[in-house]
This record gives C-alpha cells, sequence and structure tokens, in this order.
C-alpha cells in the first residue's frame, strides 16, 4: 500500500516519534514494506514513519531508489552514537516539496539500530549516507531540515508553504 506523504505543518512531523517495541510481526513487515513503496513512489531516498503519519521511530533509507535491493536500510529505534567533520550541501524532503536548501551536517554519522527482527546494530554512512541517517532521525525527533537553516530562510519557507495553503495548492 502506497501513503501519502504528510506535508509540512501537520503536527506529527513536530512530534517525538515513540520507540517501537514489537518486532518481527506481519504488521511491522507490512509497514516497513508499505514505506519503503511509498518512498519510490515519491521518489524519494529516505522516507520516516511520521511523514506517512505514523509516529514511531522506524526509517527506511535507499539511495540506489530501488535499482539495487541490497541498498535498502531499516532502522528501528535509531539513535545517532557518532558524528564526524561536516559536510555542506543541498537537501530537500517529501514533507516539504518544492524546497531545497544549503544544509550543514556531518560527513560521517554511526549510527545504533535495530532490524525488523529487533537485534541491534551499528552501521557507518558517509556522504549522502551520513546526510540521509541524521535528516531521518530528525524526522523521528520531531524536526525538520529547516531547523538546520537561518531564521531568516526558515520563516520565509513557512510563509510561502502559508500562501501555498491559503490558495489550496498545500494539501
Amino acid at each position: 500500500m502506497t501513503y501519502s506523504i504528510v506535508l509540512f505543518g501537520e503536527p506529527v512531523l513536530e512530534k517525538q516519534a515513540a520507540p517501537v517495541a514489537e518486532f518481527d510481526t506481519p504488521e511491522l513487515n507490512t509497514l516497513i514494506e508499505d514505506m519503503f513503496e511509498s518512498m519510490y513512489a515519491a521518489k524519494g531516498v529516505g522516507l520516516a514513519a511520521p511523514q506517512i503519519g505514523i509516529a514511531q521511530r522506524i526509517a527506511v533509507i535507499d539511495l540506489s531508489v530501488a535499482e539495487d535491493p541490497a541498498q535498502k536500510i531499516v532502522l528501528i529505534n535509531p539513535e545517532i552514537i557518532r558524528k564526524e567533520e561536516f559536510q555542506t550541501g543541498e537537501e530537500g524532503c517529501l514533507s516539504l516539496p518544492g524546497f531545497r536548501e544549503q544544509v550543514t551536517r556531518p560527513k560521517s554519522v554511526t549510527v545504533r539500530a535495530q532490524n525488523i527482527k529487533g537485534e541491534p546494530f551499528e552501521m557507518t554512512g558517509e556522504e549522502l549516507l551520513a546526510r540521509a541517517f541524521a535528516h531521518e532521525i530528525d524526522h523521528l525527533n520531531g524536526r525538520l531540515y529547516i531547523s538546520h537553516v537561518s531564521a531568516l530562510k526558515r520563516d520565509l519557507i513557512r510563509r510561502k508553504v502559508r500562501k501555498l495553503v491559503k490558495a489550496g495548492e498545500w494539501s
């Protein structure tokens, strides 16, 4: 099932997501498959459960955008345990379509998470994968990438979104 992407302005995007307690269930397996399907349909490389209206600490990432199944990553209850160096690059978000900004993120990120069976693992990502880890974990903590840009740019984006909402073009 393909879920609609929740857009900026919805409260679920600004709340801390709840930890997953039950693993290896048919419901969790289906949710994760649906998250990948929804992410691919939206042409994204990462998706956090709050972006489809589900306030749970689950994120999926696939930098190959469905080209290489071996690159599919599932992060359940992830936390960043190490960050190294920094990189600045253009970033966008499925929940803020049409907007892109320069964002500084760690160049290397190590996460500790659980897989679909609840088994803990650690994984280090560099460059784009590090950016994806940080971006998706921000979502699970109720933050969007615009929290990393200047207050002026953030205010400008909010004003543009308000205009789109008023015009009926943001839903």
